[in-house]
């Protein structure tokens, strides 16, 4: 399996979530980031001491944007011969098998990958082994 190629250091600047205004205060209001549209919103004014809103400026580095802790990217496989893409580009992309996939063709695609010494992120899920 080959390592990843060098890059900067993955700095996260923010990785607490973005919470939907009063979403604490109420079950029927899911955390999930919804813009304040309110004329009068605490936080679409950007109030000292309200919670912070999404911007351009907590982006990540481009450099390292989308890398996974062991410096690849995430490269979604369906079947076996998708690997064979991943031949040349085994130090920047590792291959992520899709959450579809059948156990009989993850045992295929882990094999394919084994050969060609490329990263899989999911090697070991859904793949049972008779002892």
């Amino acid at each position: 399996m080959a390592a990843a190629k060098k890059h900067v250091p993955i700095v996260k600047k923010r990785t607490a979530r973005f919470n939907r205004h009063q979403s604490d205060r109420f079950k029927c209001v899911a955390p999930n980031w919804r813009k304040p549209k309110g004329i009068d919103n605490r936080v679409r004014r950007r109030f000292k001491g309200q919670a912070a809103m999404p911007k351009i400026g907590y982006g990540s580095n481009a450099k390292t944007r989308h890398l996974m802790p062991s410096g690849h990217k995430a490269f979604l496989v369906h079947r076996p011969a998708e690997i064979d893409v991943l031949l040349m580009h085994n130090r920047t992309f590792a291959a992520e098998i899709a959450h579809a996939v059948s156990s009989r063709k993850r045992v295929e695609i882990i094999a394919r990958a084994k050969q060609l010494g490329v990263k899989v992120t999911n090697g070991k899920a859904k793949v049972t082994t008779e002892s």
